[in-house]
């Protein structure tokens, strides 16, 4: 908890105030009402309109009503908003009662129509789950399947103002990129994953929480990573 008031704290003191906050998902980790409620009043001292994804230890419809998202109970959780520029996609990648992701085809026919819908605005898609691999086992066991990397790929080529997709889940920095767009996992406000290779299980590591800052400058969209340190007692 140190950690995401911290983090809070620092999103707070930017220079200039962002147009929103995206929570990448995991606002709960049991998927109870009180853990929401407790992430709720946490995240009402940030300055900015929050906006939230579904991850993989959230329950749609409880995540629902207690951060007033479209949709009903157990649908994706997906919507469209403008933010400053750029436009922000948020799409579901979320398995209800598993860690790994996955995109169906109903969700990419949404994605694939949400993005025909407003075609000449730059976009960010957000996702809990990263579209990459990145060849450590343990993290890919809980990852996107390489078939739904693909499919979201063809997605993507379609649409050209897709600038970036970000996302969560992997509680670590990483860089990749998708049909030819970059793709930005942010660190955890809560641990982060320590990086071996060859890891057959999840080990957590002492590297400090971080968020990432979008900005849109000159028709450049540039992400900068800003670590945080927990405050004590967190």
């Amino acid at each position: 908890m140190g950690a995401l008031i911290a983090a809070i704290d620092a999103v707070n003191r930017l220079d200039v105030g962002p147009a929103a906050v995206l929570v990448s998902g995991d606002l709960a980790d049991h998927a109870d009402d009180a853990e929401y409620e407790q992430a709720r009043e946490l995240l009402r001292a940030l300055e900015a309109p929050l906006l939230v994804l579904a991850g993989n230890h959230d329950a749609r419809g409880a995540l629902r009503r207690h951060f007033d998202l479209p949709g009903s109970e157990d649908e994706p959780v997906q919507y469209a908003t403008e933010v400053g520029a750029l436009r922000l996609v948020a799409l579901d990648t979320t398995r209800p009662g598993e860690d790994s992701g996955e995109l169906d085809t109903g969700r990419l026919a949404w994605l694939d129509a949400e993005l025909r819908r407003v075609p000449n605005v730059p976009t960010l898609v957000a996702m809990h789950h990263p579209p990459l691999t990145t060849g450590v086992p343990a993290w890919d066991e809980f990852a996107l399947a390489a078939a739904d990397q693909r499919a979201l790929a063809a997605v993507l080529a379609r649409h050209p103002q897709v600038r970036r997709v970000t996302a969560g889940h992997l509680h670590r920095t990483i860089a990749a990129e998708l049909a030819g767009r970059a793709v930005l996992a942010v660190p955890s406000t809560y641990v982060q994953a320590k990086l071996d290779l060859r890891a057959q299980d999840l080990e957590f590591g002492d590297d400090p929480a971080g968020f990432a800052v979008h900005t849109f400058l000159d028709g450049q969209l540039n992400s900068h990573i800003q670590p945080v340190a927990s405050r004590a007692g967190g």
